[in-house]
């Protein structure tokens, strides 16, 4: 998988055909389809083997919020680090999302997270990690390399601030944050709002 990865790092999905792959191993594209029937197989394969990292370093005797966080911020790393990961993830997502799935879920039971609540709080934590970071990467592949990432948000502050403020109040009032933003910061944000939002429906419940 480490060589169809670097492919796909450096040109993305499109370029990931048996037949490059194969140039590339030096081999013919039969010794491939011993080991995946179609493209679509070594993409889902390639995609599992990314998350399958990310979920790796978690443990059991973690402490489950500081271990949500930490799968979360390793799920957006890796989105980042490999965008095709969080395409590929909302084309045909079954396998590589259940990794991450078990795993979140795991940590949301050992919050004492309510079994009724387990799912929507789990299923909940993972659609924003997934939305958040494939958003994000999606973004980056829209600035250019060497663009300095200041000045590319303060030109799209200046579009927003450039609407009706009688229009598009909120959009004004944040426009100073926008500019000075930490992506990772913010994404980490998101998911402790989440997990505020478990931690409330634990209490209620009494557990």
């Amino acid at each position: 998988m480490a060589t169809a990865t670097e492919m796909l790092d450096e040109a993305g999905d499109g370029a990931l055909t048996f037949r490059a792959l194969a140039a590339r191993l030096q081999t013919g594209p039969g010794a491939l389809y011993w080991h995946v029937a179609n493209r679509d197989e070594l993409l889902a394969a390639a995609t599992e083997n990314v998350i399958a990292g990310v979920v790796a370093t978690s443990r059991p005797d973690e402490d489950p919020r500081e271990a949500i966080r930490a799968v979360a911020l390793r799920t957006f790393d890796a989105v980042d680090a490999h965008p095709w990961v969080g395409t590929h993830l909302g084309r045909e997502p079954w396998s590589a999302t259940l990794r991450l799935l078990e795993c979140i879920g795991g940590h949301v039971d050992r919050m004492g997270v309510p079994p009724a609540a387990q799912f929507d709080s789990a299923t909940a934590l993972l659609n924003f990690i997934l939305g958040a970071a494939g958003q994000n990467a999606a973004n980056a592949r829209l600035v250019p390399p060497d663009a300095d990432r200041s000045a590319f948000l303060h030109v799209v502050a200046a579009h927003w601030t450039s609407r009706d403020p009688a229009e598009y109040p909120f959009v004004h009032r944040i426009a100073d944050q926008l500019r000075e933003h930490d992506d990772r910061e913010q994404f980490l944000a998101g998911v402790d709002l989440i997990l505020a939002g478990m931690a409330n429906v634990r209490s209620r419940d009494g557990s």
